[in-house]
């Protein structure tokens, strides 16, 4: 199968995404999640830095755009189902909006909600708020 075989055959939800799930290369660390549609798909495949689609403003979101906390693609990969991405990425910096390493910070331990990363960088210095 051809490349452009397997992404002709993902599938995508009603609005034409498919999730996203970023992953750090070389450490393991699941970063984040987030969509795509088949625009970012082919932007990242063809420049090797990560687009998203943004629901949210309904554009497409180069990662780190605003806050320079790029991700370069290292290796695009398809699950099972050909209905989920799994991206293993070198992220420069924080990967979360909030300034945190991973977007996964919270964890429910002893039936408690616990904050486990701190922030690393000022959101406000990574957007300028």
């Amino acid at each position: 199968m051809t490349a452009a075989e397997l992404l002709d055959s993902l599938v995508f939800d009603r609005d034409g995404l498919i999730p996203a799930i970023a992953q750090q290369h070389d450490s393991g660390e699941v970063l984040m999640l987030a969509w795509m549609n088949r625009a970012a798909i082919d932007e990242t495949l063809s420049t090797g830095r990560v687009c998203y689609w943004s629901r949210s403003r309904k554009s497409l979101w180069r990662k780190g755009e605003t806050s320079g906390q790029v991700q370069r693609l290292v290796e695009f990969r398809v699950d099972c189902d050909n209905d989920c991405l799994l991206l293993l990425v070198d992220q420069k910096g924080v990967a979360c909006h909030t300034g945190r390493r991973n977007c996964f910070f919270t964890a429910i331990r002893d039936g408690k909600a616990e904050t486990i990363a701190e922030v690393v960088v000022d959101p406000a210095k990574l957007y300028g708020a």
